[in-house]
């Protein structure tokens, strides 16, 4: 009677759990996603004393309502960043930041990595020019890489045509290998620059609506 009254049980629990586990993952991710994005904007409550905008005093942590409406404002300071850069002072005055950036040294690494895969996701044109497919890092075994320039002191010192193909790591594809590849041994693919990082940032799990060619 207990045996059959356990093995009920955890057959119900396991079902349950089945059932219940996709929420509570989700709910999960929301949480560690607003605690992670709010650890940056509440600085923007700067103006603020700690004493309405946190606990015990201004000694302990944000309230949660203030977390929001620091999410929130910068929504709207995000947004109002891409109002003016549709105008021409604006557009000057992204230039003169990102000049600024770049010549920070350390962070100018950090920020032309990430703003290369940022223009890349965006189809900037004059970053990734074409997805491809290279034998990397075994022979037998492909990855997927961006060329980044066609054009290369290499190629008079191989005796053949090269390319620089970037193979970026995933999740993260900000971290990654350059790699000088013989022309003849890159396969270039249909998928744009943009859903090659999406296949990448996904694991392979998102990859772009592929239709093969008819045979006549």
């Amino acid at each position: 009677m207990n045996k059959s009254f356990f093995a009920r049980w955890r057959a119900s629990f396991f079902t349950g759990l089945a059932v219940a586990f996709p929420a509570i993952v989700s709910i999960a991710a929301i949480a560690w996603l607003f605690s992670t994005v709010s650890s940056f904007t509440d600085l923007l409550l700067f103006f603020l004393p700690h004493e309405i905008t946190h606990q015990d005093k201004g000694l302990g942590p944000t309230f949660w309502y203030w977390k929001l409406a620091a999410i929130l404002l910068a929504i709207v300071l995000i947004t109002a960043i891409g109002v003016l850069a549709r105008y021409y002072i604006g557009k000057r005055i992204i230039e003169w930041m990102d000049n600024l950036l770049m010549h920070v040294p350390l962070l100018n690494k950090f920020y032309g990595a990430i703003k290369q895969v940022n223009d890349a996701f965006a189809g900037n044109k004059n970053s990734f020019k074409t997805v491809v497919l290279v034998e990397f890092p075994l022979a037998g075994t492909y990855s997927i890489g961006f060329i980044t320039n066609d054009q290369n002191e290499m190629q008079n010192k191989t005796g053949g045509k090269t390319v620089c193909v970037f193979v970026p790591t995933t999740p993260n594809p900000t971290a990654g290998f350059l790699l000088i590849v013989p022309v003849e041994k890159v396969t270039k693919l249909d998928m744009s620059v943009g859903e090659g990082l999406k296949y990448i940032v996904s694991l392979g799990s998102i990859s772009p609506e592929y239709s093969p060619p008819k045979i006549k």
